[in-house]
């Protein structure tokens, strides 16, 4: 599976993902989180968790836009990834919305290849430095 990140694709990490319920003691923790998961679950266990994975199971549901920001305005600082249906129009928002990158399939990849999430991303940059 690729993943979209503003420098292009590149090959899936490969992390080991549990749920929310399922946290083990430690850090360096990856999580699994569905669009409809509560955020406030998480927040106490922040500094263990490197990467939260949140799920998109339908291009049209939006859920994990909102659920992504939910965790940043709490305090999340570390990678946030989204997973699943997502299509290049939607890039820029999911990087506004707080994520580091995008895990998308190999089909879609095919449909929608680099240059057109590339491009997304491209022109976020130019409107961000035009607002300074």
């Amino acid at each position: 599976m690729p993943v979209v990140t503003p420098d292009g694709f590149r090959a899936s990490d490969n992390i080991a993902y549990v749920s929310p319920e399922e946290l083990p003691p430690g850090s360096d923790l990856a999580v699994d989180m569905p669009n409809d998961a509560d955020p406030h679950t998480l927040v106490e266990r922040f500094a263990d968790i490197a990467t939260i994975r949140i799920a998109f199971p339908a291009f049209g549901d939006g859920r994990g836009f909102s659920l992504a920001r939910q965790l940043r305005d709490l305090g999340y600082t570390g990678h946030l990834r989204a997973a699943g249906n997502l299509i290049s129009d939607q890039y820029r928002h999911a990087r506004q919305s707080g994520f580091d990158d995008v895990e998308i399939d190999d089909a879609l990849a095919e449909r929608q290849p680099e240059e057109q999430w590339i491009v997304r991303e491209q022109r976020s940059y130019r409107e961000k430095l035009a607002a300074r």
